[in-house]
C-alpha cells in the first residue's frame, strides 16, 4: 500500500507510527489463535484517539507512555490471548 503525504511528518506522528509497527510486528509473534484478537485490540486503541489534535502534544506524549508500557506488557510470552 502506498500513503501519499501532503509533507513531512512530525516527530510526534513518527514516534506513533513507529509505536504502531512494534505492535504489529510483537503480534506476529503471538499464537495464530489470538493473533486475530491482539489486531483488533491493537486497531481499536488507535481509532480510539484518532481525533486528537495533531497540537495537543500532552496527550499525544501521555498515550505514547501508555502505548509503550501495554506494547511491553502484552509482548510478555505469558501473554499467550487477550480479550476484545
Amino acid at each position: 500500500m502506498v500513503v501519499k503525504r501532503a509533507g513531512r511528518l512530525t516527530g510526534l506522528q513518527r514516534d506513533v507510527l513507529s509505536l504502531y509497527r512494534s505492535c504489529l510486528r510483537a503480534i506476529r509473534k503471538k499464537p495464530p489463535e489470538s493473533k486475530r484478537n491482539f489486531l483488533i485490540f491493537t486497531r481499536r486503541q488507535f481509532h480510539q484517539h484518532i481525533d486528537i489534535s495533531k497540537s495537543d502534544f500532552t496527550t499525544i506524549e501521555y498515550l505514547l507512555r501508555k502505548g509503550h508500557h501495554q506494547l511491553e506488557t502484552y509482548s510478555n510470552d505469558g501473554v499467550r490471548n487477550i480479550a476484545v
